[in-house]
């Protein structure tokens, strides 16, 4: 409990401590959504659970607001921190504000869903509603340079999808599969949280908009900034307590680094590399 100074003596302080200002907790969720690498970690519910329980658990509340920047990716990753913060906001009855900085595409639109409202830059990025899977095929290569692949299974599918391999129609077939059963976790999920969406049209497409572009199509709800917006929703007095993001920074990296079984500069360059991708795909 914090400590409350009686009356008498709070009115011997000045005004500006003596009135209690409106707070709101601050959140970042910044980067790809799941492990890039051990020491470029994404989001994830093991990297962000703690920095939102302290979030909603700081006292004299008004709301919680999420500052997103993330060009999605893991979509179990990105569903678990949708949940846990519905769990949060039902548990404290604190409604909760997204805010859209460059991107909230694919999991991190899911995650922006998570909020009772979502507020966006005109010049964002938003949406991305679908599932993608992406790779090489090396089948070629292995025989120009005389390697013969040798792999051994007990399962037909146990090799599905083998970048070494000519692509099997059953393997495909199976993967759209799996595919459309999250996109229809995706697309339900959108649906229900997101209740101004233009009857009779499809934005499931994986299509992108930007914030302006997205507002009447219901996928947003206004368009601003966190100060601006909490400053006319609360008071030129709000109180904006930011929580620090979970994803350790560059000092952090380096001394890890120096650990037993680091992984090294080069999968650390290409982890950035990865991530650098998954933003360029939104122009950023």
């Amino acid at each position: 409990m914090p400590f409350a100074l009686p009356a008498p003596l709070r009115a011997l302080l000045p005004r500006r401590f003596r009135e209690r200002r409106p707070r709101v907790a601050v959140v970042r969720l910044s980067g790809t959504i799941g492990a890039v690498s051990p020491l470029r970690p994404g989001l994830s519910i093991g990297a962000v659970a703690g920095s939102l329980e302290r979030a909603f658990a700081m006292p004299g509340l008004k709301a919680v607001a999420l500052v997103i920047n993330s060009p999605g990716g893991s979509p179990a990753q990105s569903h678990l921190i949708h949940r846990r913060i519905r769990a949060l906001a039902a548990e404290k009855g604190l409604p909760v504000l997204a805010f859209v900085e460059d991107v909230a595409a694919s999991g991190g639109y899911m995650i922006a869903c998570a909020a009772d409202e979502i507020v966006a830059d005109p010049t964002s990025i938003v949406g991305s509603i679908g599932v993608v899977s992406a790779g090489f095929g090396f089948q070629g290569l292995l025989e120009k340079v005389g390697v013969e692949r040798r792999v051994h299974t007990i399962g037909e599918a146990k090799a599905m999808l083998d970048p070494f391999r000519p692509e099997d129609p059953a393997d495909i077939e199976r993967l759209k599969r799996i595919q459309a059963d999250v996109q229809a976790v995706f697309t339900d999920l959108v649906t229900a949280r997101r209740p101004k969406l233009p009857p009779g049209e499809n934005l499931f497409t994986g299509a992108v908009w930007t914030g302006r572009q997205a507002l009447p199509l219901g996928l947003v709800d206004g368009l601003g900034d966190l100060r601006g917006t909490l400053r006319a929703r609360f008071g030129e007095t709000v109180d904006l307590r930011l929580v620090a993001e979970a994803r350790g920074g560059l000092l952090s990296r380096l001394l890890r680094r120096g650990a037993p079984g680091h992984i090294g500069l080069a999968d650390e360059a290409l982890a950035a590399l990865e991530e650098r991708a998954a933003f360029a795909r939104y122009g950023l």
